[in-house]
């Protein structure tokens, strides 16, 4: 359970964040943490100030991965959480993060790789960054002084993971707010069916915005909002892998049936 876990770090610039977000993580049982694109590149891990606030945890800083982008740290996950100080007006559904660790739990208990996501220091997350997660998580801080350190915003979401891990283990549900967690953010149905990884979806994505514009249906030069919203539409759907398909056959049609005509 705990290993099917990754904390990913988006275009981070600091040393010492990437040290003590590692430390963060292996105090709560985690271990990998992914670094995409940070500012300084590789060597980052091997920064002084970052082995120093590691504290012990350099084993999680030699086994960190560092990868070109966002879409690299995400390949092969199911379910992959947006943190944002920010709200969106398009995007996935929003959770709380007790919400967003229970979700998470139901998805790696099925054996799905999981993902959390921090944007960096200065910027946070793009809106494109957060279209690529399944949902957006706002960590309800004082409204007066909600400033929180990207390592305390790893802290905080590592222990309710710990948290929702242990009671999963236990045979409990992983945390009251789950009952009340919005209905289009759970599995449901599809949890018996093998669930569509992110990388199913981009690329099922990409196939049905060629079908619309080879129908006329999306102009690429006005695209307005309609892949936006339709990326929102599937994230509440939860598509599993089957489901994938039947969409993409669909787009594969009527791109062949287009070029026959």
């Amino acid at each position: 359970m705990f290993g099917r876990v990754r904390f990913v770090l988006n275009e981070t610039s600091h040393p010492g964040n990437v040290g003590s977000a590692a430390r963060a993580i292996k105090t709560m049982g985690f271990g990998r943490l992914v670094l995409a694109a940070p500012r300084a590149g590789a060597g980052i891990l091997r920064d002084p100030e970052a082995i120093a606030l590691a504290s012990g945890a350099d084993d999680v800083l030699a086994n960190a991965l560092v990868l070109p982008d966002l879409d690299a740290a995400l390949q092969g996950v199911s379910w992959a959480v947006a943190l944002s100080a920010r709200s969106r007006e398009y995007g996935p559904p929003n959770a709380d993060p007790r919400e967003s660790a229970a979700l998470a739990v139901e998805h790696a208990g099925q054996g799905d790789a999981v993902a959390f996501v921090f944007g960096s220091e200065r910027t946070g997350l793009s809106n494109a960054d957060v279209e690529r997660c399944n949902a957006l998580v706002h960590i309800p801080a004082n409204p007066e002084y909600s400033s929180l350190n990207l390592s305390q915003a790893v802290q905080l979401i590592a222990w309710e993971m710990r948290m929702a891990c242990l009671a999963h283990e236990r045979g409990h549900a992983p945390g009251a707010a789950l009952a009340t967690a919005p209905a289009v953010l759970s599995p449901g149905a599809a949890q018996h069916e093998a669930l569509a990884t992110r990388d199913d979806v981009e690329g099922m994505l990409a196939h049905l915005e060629r079908a619309l514009v080879d129908l006329d249906f999306l102009d690429p030069d006005n695209p307005k909002k309609l892949m936006t919203r339709l990326r929102r539409l599937f994230a509440k759907s939860h598509l599993a892998r089957e489901e994938v398909n039947i969409l993409r056959g669909i787009a594969k049609h009527i791109l062949e049936r287009r070029m026959r005509r």
